[in-house]
């Protein structure tokens, strides 16, 4: 919590401003039982044996004292009203700080850091738990303040007035506060199970929101609901424990309050009775007393926000706290090799997440301008090969190079200026398809329109209504699977990259459109470095090199005819294609 509180720092000046403003308010409401209670027992009870001049002036005073009453009682709430406000903007503007930094610490995440935390998590913990600190700053100040000092008030003012009555309302206290700090110490960890269960329903719901095509094309809809629910009632089962818990804190509260509100009527009446108190002393007590337990039960509330806001709090520092996952290397530790152009793996090896051998002695060259092909089984480490020369993840053992420069020794923005990607799980987002294409890169118009012209895209995207202004809705569902690939490629070439990255991209083109997306590309890009992952044979046949992967291993390179004669799996794969391989 201290973490996040740091964020309050910016607004210290409105904090204290708001704060003289709650105590101000709540000194005021604290002033009209012992304003009532002089009306009382000063003004009312000696009325009797009145004349009828005194009992008119008599009357005039409590009329004066009722119009400061109705005044404090205004100024209150105007000051309450005031300071409130104060606190939903602190509130508000302290939560967008942390909303802000913690999505742009997500998006910095790497890859790694990103299937550790998980993206369900992740998106659970910029929303619910976010707002579970909103929750907490905002009543914070509200009751935060105002509690403390009606407690502390409430028994100052009784002190004055009698001694004896405020000991036996005291005396409740310490069973209150035994109550409340018992029940929020069982409750605090289960708020961290409760934002776990979240997550994992978050997981599901994202899943089946992502696969509801598949789900409904394979009647899997029955399971997925089965699945649902376990996440569902997992949930909810921690939640009303939880609850369960919490809850205990008001009946315990209003138990308490009661037996106090009983022994302080109780003894007051004695007190009374043996003229040793007055009446009036008695009903103020009494509302003082029932201001005192309302404080109390804010002072709960705030344990069970502080309680949520505290496992949330956690959660949102753990990730603002995450560092660097992929720290750029000294150049000293992998010096660079001069004269050396192109891509170079130098005997690449790669394990992740415990599991040892995804990729083993992975050797190539690529010089600068060529094109290399990837084509392997599933599973056989072609994307990962991508994701190192990227550096989405960093080598187990081995080094690659670009242009002779270990990619660890590359900043960020280095690194990435380089790259054109369009991979095989890259998303449409809610906007045109120039904007899809540009991605907010302030691209011009004509290289937009070169881009897709080169993507094969040109001609579905001047048939749509408005064009390149066409409204594509969130990932690209109004397009077929060949159009969104073809939006996906443009935005990779719009950038005019240095390396163009091309994974799985064209599985759903049919082969004359690949076809001509690879002519393209060839004529029109014919400085950039390009690397295609692919299924299809056709897709790579034209690279300058091809490596034919499998188990994380290289089981063949070279141009295609090469591997035609000496890769019997290569030959295999172009021959099942049923003549694929042959339609240049």
């Amino acid at each position: 919590m201290r973490y996040i509180l740091k964020y309050l720092k910016p607004f210290s000046r409105r904090l204290t401003f708001n704060m003289i403003l709650k105590v101000f308010a709540t000194v005021i409401e604290l002033a009209l039982p012992r304003i009532l209670s002089y009306i009382l027992n000063e003004i009312i009870s000696p009325l009797e044996g009145q004349t009828a001049v005194d009992t008119r002036a008599k009357a005039l005073e409590i009329a004066l004292y009722a119009v400061l009453m109705i005044v404090c009682a205004a100024l209150g709430v105007a000051g309450s009203i005031k300071a409130n406000r104060v606190s939903a903007e602190i509130a508000k503007d302290a939560a967008g700080m942390i909303r802000h930094d913690l999505f742009d610490r997500t998006v910095r995440l790497t890859p790694a850091q990103t299937d550790a935390f998980t993206v369900p998590s992740l998106e659970s913990r910029i929303t619910s738990d976010t707002y579970n600190i909103h929750n907490f700053i905002n009543s914070m100040q509200r009751m935060g303040v105002r509690a403390p000092i009606m407690l502390a008030g409430g028994l100052a003012v009784c002190a004055t007035m009698d001694l004896r009555l405020t000991l036996v309302m005291a005396a409740v206290l310490p069973f209150l506060f035994v109550a409340v700090y018992t029940i929020t110490s069982k409750g605090l960890p289960l708020y961290t199970k409760v934002q776990a269960a979240v997550d994992g329903m978050i997981r599901v719901v994202r899943e089946d929101a992502q696969g509801i095509r598949v789900i409904k094309a394979l009647s899997r809809r029955d399971y997925e609901y089965r699945r649902y629910e376990c996440e569902n009632r997992k949930l909810a089962r921690i939640e009303v424990k939880t609850n369960s818990i919490m809850a205990a804190s008001n009946p315990a509260m209003n138990f308490f309050m009661n037996l106090g509100l009983v022994a302080v009527v109780f003894f007051g009446a004695r007190l009374v009775n043996g003229g040793l108190s007055k009446p009036g002393d008695i009903i103020a007590f009494i509302q003082y007393f029932t201001m005192i337990s309302m404080a109390m039960m804010g002072v709960s509330r705030i344990f069970v926000m502080w309680s949520k806001a505290s496992a949330s709090a956690g959660r949102v520092a753990e990730v603002l706290r995450t560092g660097e996952g992929l720290p750029v290397m000294s150049e000293e530790g992998s010096p660079r090799r001069e004269g050396e152009e192109g891509i170079v793996f130098d005997s690449v090896d790669f394990d992740y997440a415990g599991t040892s051998g995804i990729l083993r002695g992975i050797d190539f060259s690529l010089p600068r301008g060529g094109k290399l092909g990837i084509i392997g089984a599933t599973g056989s480490g072609k994307t990962t090969v991508v994701s190192l020369l990227m550096r989405f993840y960093d080598v187990s053992s081995g080094s690659v190079r670009i242009d002779g420069r270990d990619v660890r020794t590359l900043t960020r923005d280095e690194l990435k200026n380089r790259f054109g990607a369009a991979m095989q799980n890259d998303f449409i987002f809610a906007g045109t398809v120039a904007e899809n294409i540009s991605f907010f890169r302030d691209i011009p118009q004509d290289r937009i329109e070169r881009a897709a012209r080169i993507a094969q895209a040109d001609g579905f995207i001047e048939a749509l209504p408005d064009g390149y202004a066409h409204e594509l809705s969130s990932g690209g569902t109004n397009l077929s699977g060949g159009q969104r690939q073809r939006v996906l490629i443009a935005r990779a070439i719009a950038g005019d990259p240095g390396i163009l990255i091309l994974d799985d991209s064209s599985s759903a083109l049919d082969y004359g459109t690949d076809m001509k997306l690879r002519r393209a590309i060839a004529s029109e890009m014919s400085g950039v470095t390009t690397v295609v992952v692919a299924q299809r044979v056709s897709s790579v046949m034209s690279c300058d090199l091809i490596l034919v992967l499998d188990g994380g291993r290289i089981i063949g390179s070279g141009d295609h005819a090469s591997l035609l004669r000496d890769c019997p799996v290569y030959r295999e794969i172009s021959d099942s294609q049923m003549g694929g391989a042959f339609l240049e």
